[in-house]
């Protein structure tokens, strides 16, 4: 199926420090989604770069089992990132330090979080209120640390105060190598359409990698994102939620002006079953059942027509009962990609 190639966009290789990364179409850091299960799931469609859940900068709070998993990324494929929050100087450099000894290779500082637990604590995208404190932040974390950093972050704290501009030059000045641009303010927290020309005015202004973030959810949308900002690639958030091999659509895309035919059901049946027993393998079977309800939901979101054997998989206990569950009940035998 060829596709309508009206727009240009940049597909050439990204660089992060001494990284090269595989693709310029990365996966968003999403709280209690990006474990390591999805990063690395993420990342065999073709994820550029796919970073940890955000992690507390208080060490104080990493003996939790929360946190040890956060902090686990064994068997992730280089580059490894580790997404870290909070509102001390001192306390963010520290917990660099100690993820990049432990071995994460970039280190992303989030600055874009609109979660109001967050943004109380004067973290996330609440810092963009204090452009003094950013810097101070930014220039401790990227001191801290022989890794390369990345900050994530908003166009602005609300519409009357649009500072990404003066944000990413701040960053930049400080030694951050990459940004990624959500293209809404904390206000608009995820409603709404984001909008990229505060985005594109950052990329017209950075001598540094940039993302585009927001509503960016089909091969056709990243590379109209691409080619009205002029960004050096793009991140997928919720879009992946159901749906890792949207990594690889757009890639193909992008590479070709062709789109990807659609994935037979008995492929996503697969790529779920996989996923499932990575959940048990990480988190054990009565959490690891748990945390798979929510993926069973936004997988079934794609196909509609099975929301019976959805509610059921939901409220099963049993990882075994779970997966037997799905493989034998899944029907692939309709809705089959020609």
């Amino acid at each position: 199926m060829s596709a309508n190639q009206g727009m240009s966009a940049k597909t050439g290789p990204v660089r992060i420090g001494p990284y090269i990364l595989p693709s310029n179409v990365v996966l968003a850091p999403m709280a209690g989604v990006t474990d390591r299960a999805f990063r690395m799931l993420c990342r065999r469609f073709g994820a550029g770069l796919a970073a940890s859940e955000m992690l507390t900068a208080d060490v104080r709070l990493w003996h939790t089992p929360k946190s040890r998993r956060r902090m686990d990324y064994s068997g992730e494929p280089s580059p490894r990132v580790v997404q870290i929050a909070g509102f001390d100087p001192l306390m963010m450099a520290d917990a660099a330090r100690r993820n990049v000894d432990a071995g994460a290779e970039i280190i992303d500082i989030n600055m874009g979080c609109p979660a109001k637990k967050v943004c109380n604590r004067l973290a996330g995208s609440a810092l963009m209120q204090d452009e003094a404190l950013v810097a101070r932040i930014l220039y401790a974390v990227v001191h801290a640390v022989s890794a390369p950093v990345m900050l994530k972050t908003r166009t602005g704290w609300d519409r009357n105060n649009k500072n990404g501009t003066r944000i990413a030059a701040i960053a930049e000045d400080c030694g951050i190598q990459a940004l990624a641009i959500h293209g809404r303010t904390r206000a608009d927290m995820y409603q709404g359409s984001a909008e990229h020309e505060t985005v594109a005015a950052i990329k017209a202004a950075a001598k540094i990698p940039v993302f585009a973030n927001g509503d960016i959810d089909s091969p056709q949308r990243a590379r109209d994102i691409l080619a009205h900002t002029g960004c050096d690639g793009v991140m997928i958030g919720r879009a992946a939620q159901g749906r890792p091999w949207i990594f690889d659509e757009v890639n193909f895309f992008l590479r070709s002006g062709e789109l990807r035919r659609e994935l037979a059901l008995e492929n996503v049946r697969d790529i779920m079953r996989a996923h499932l027993e990575d959940l048990y393998a990480l988190y054990g079977d009565e959490t690891g059942v748990r945390v798979a309800r929510k993926h069973l939901s936004w997988y079934f979101r794609q196909h509609p027509g099975q929301e019976a054997l959805r509610d059921r998989l939901v409220t099963i206990e049993s990882p075994r009962e779970q997966l037997s569950t799905l493989l034998e009940h899944f029907d692939t035998g309709v809705h089959r990609a020609a």
